[in-house]
């Protein structure tokens, strides 16, 4: 597919997002939101599919925040309606059932710090700068980033970050569990490949078993997750990728996984 604000590419069982309006720094319009729910939309469908990288072209933004010429003009109802229609796309991107790994070359504000929350994983390089800025602007983060960021880094650090408009560096979003690893710029998207290497060997469904178990258990009582853990268990272990990764580990050879 040919797409006028991102690009999507595809290396074996991997595939690489790029967001792309440079000259914004990858500011989030609706067209980008459109394109987004279209691409995550095709991926979440491809059963070969094992694993997504999502960055911003160039060095110098992931995602600069949301467009701001858009916000001018909304009120109470068109405003609520603004956030929704980012929520509804970035959960798509959380919920999409492929592990999808945000490479942060650049700035990640606002809008972009609220989109690599969504992602699974996320990879920081050494010149990243991430934040919440929006009590700047008269708002609060509307793309899911109250609730994302609280779960992710704890509620005192959270809060810091966003009634104050701070934006941290790497080895600060580091430092508080905003980011898993911090890599040299130049060596991200290569690390990022690694680590969607990693995953896309071991066996699929277990994977999404992983993301649904988290998912679903997020916010329950551990009983309640530890039973949602105990039925995705059980339905693994009635399919042949459960059969061939057992069988193999006991043969001391690869496994081939079929993803069914």
């Amino acid at each position: 597919m040919s797409y006028k604000t991102l690009r999507s590419e595809r290396e074996g069982a991997i595939a690489i997002v790029t967001l792309d309006r440079p000259e914004v720094l990858h500011a989030l319009d609706a067209a980008m939101f459109n394109e987004l729910e279209q691409v995550f939309g095709e991926l979440a469908s491809d059963a070969s599919l094992r694993a997504i990288l999502l960055t911003g072209s160039g060095e110098r933004a992931f995602a600069a925040g949301a467009d701001i010429r858009g916000l001018v003009d909304t009120d109470a109802l068109s405003g609520r309606q603004f956030s929704e229609r980012g929520q509804q796309v970035f959960a798509q991107i959380e919920r999409c059932g492929k592990p999808v790994i945000a490479c942060v070359n650049g700035v990640a504000l606002g809008g972009g710090c609220e989109l690599a929350l969504a992602c699974t994983l996320r990879l920081a390089s050494d010149k990243a700068r991430l934040g919440l800025p929006e009590v700047k602007l008269g708002l609060v983060p509307g793309y899911g980033g109250t609730q994302r960021l609280t779960r992710l880094v704890g509620r005192g650090a959270a809060l810091r970050m966003m009634l104050t408009a701070s934006i941290v560096d790497a080895t600060e979003a580091l430092r508080i569990g905003l980011v898993e690893e911090v890599v040299p710029a130049a060596e991200l998207m290569a690390r990022g490949r690694q680590l969607a290497e990693s995953i896309a060997a071991v066996a699929p469904l277990a994977v999404a078993g992983v993301l649904e178990a988290v998912e679903r258990g997020d916010g329950l009582p551990l009983d309640k997750g530890l039973h949602a853990e105990a039925e995705i268990f059980g339905r693994l272990c009635g399919t042949a990728d459960k059969d061939e990764g057992l069988t193999a580990f006991l043969a001391k050879r690869a496994a081939d996984w079929q993803g069914r």
